[in-house]
């Protein structure tokens, strides 16, 4: 979800349930996606890809000592008269286990927004790394973060509060409409197909139309995948496709085995990996060693959609000459 969204949910619930310090909720609701600032040390140490956007804040754990920290920054006075000064309004809360408390509360609804978004988050770590999604939005919902940009230029405004509650309810009930009408979608698309040639599971991903969908359908060991889009109003599939989850040029199977063994633990392929939704590979022997490409066939939206890495013969075989 974006930043708007993020702002605005908190601020409506504590609004509406008469809580105090709103405005608190709301930091609290916006202060995960600051997670921007640790781009330069994933960028220079490739071991540490998981400090990115929408990662280890945005989980329960720091995403507590993430509000914490930036409740903390923002009431320093110096930098609440800076901002102050900015938005031209007081910014009336201090640092209090109290302020932090409805802080949290908007780091809470911020993990829920963004686990109902394709790409998922890793709301358990550090305990692991796995990203948890709902797959019911699109990443970033386009009528969405528009919608909650006029809210918020209403509640900057100096408007009648009945005025500034109404453009509150409005959005809420939009927000929680589309995310009930994409729930809808997403069953009615998966209900609507037939499973065929040995294919047993099927998953439905959103795309930025809540009614269209984008369908993948694979086996039960995941050695193979169907793909399409699927648009749910005119029953339609489009741009289909198949793909291997290995596919071995050249060499032998336990040899490329090796081979990739290896390159999963390479940082760079780890990061690709934790990006991606699925992660094919296709491995070709050469005269050095493997070459060895790792593709996405859905795409990311956090990075490119393949990486090729050589892993040389001499990296996994005491004896050069045992490649085959």
């Amino acid at each position: 979800m974006d930043l708007f969204t993020h702002f605005i949910v908190p601020f409506a619930i504590l609004t509406f349930l008469k809580m105090k310090y709103r405005i608190a909720g709301a930091f609290g609701g916006i202060s995960l996606d600051f997670d921007a600032i640790f781009f330069v040390i994933g960028f220079l140490a490739p071991d540490l890809f998981f400090l990115t956007h929408r990662g280890i804040t945005h989980s329960f754990i720091f995403g507590f000592f993430t509000a914490l920290i930036f409740i903390y920054i923002i009431t320093r006075p110096i930098i609440k008269s800076f901002i102050s000064n900015i938005i031209r309004r007081p910014i009336k809360i201090e640092f209090s286990w109290t302020i932090i408390l409805i802080a949290y509360f908007g780091v809470l609804t911020h993990l829920l927004l963004d686990f109902l978004t394709t790409g998922g988050i890793p709301l358990l770590y550090p305990f692991t790394i796995t990203r948890f999604s709902a797959n019911l939005y699109y990443y970033i919902d386009t009528i969405t973060s528009i919608v909650a940009l006029a809210v918020l230029i209403i509640l900057y405004l100096r408007l009648n509060p009945k005025y500034k509650k109404i453009a509150l309810a409005t959005f809420m009930i939009m927000l929680i409409s589309f995310g009930g009408i994409r729930a809808y979608e997403k069953m009615d698309t998966i209900q609507s197909q037939t499973l065929s040639d040995s294919y047993t599971q099927i998953i439905a991903y959103p795309t930025s139309d809540m009614f269209t969908w984008t369908v993948v359908m694979s086996d039960h060991e995941g050695t193979k995948y169907k793909f399409f889009t699927y648009n749910n109003l005119q029953k339609k599939s489009s741009n289909e496709g198949e793909v291997k989850s290995l596919t071995i040029k050249n060499g032998t199977y336990s040899s490329a085995q090796e081979a990739i063994k290896y390159a999963d633990n390479l940082p760079e392929v780890e990061k690709f990996k934790w990006n991606s939704f699925y992660t094919c590979i296709s491995a070709e022997r050469v005269s050095s060693g493997w070459n060895i490409t790792y593709f996405d066939f859905l795409g990311g939206h956090f990075g490119p959609n393949q990486l090729s890495v050589q892993v040389l013969k001499y990296k996994f075989y005491q004896d050069p000459n045992e490649i085959s």
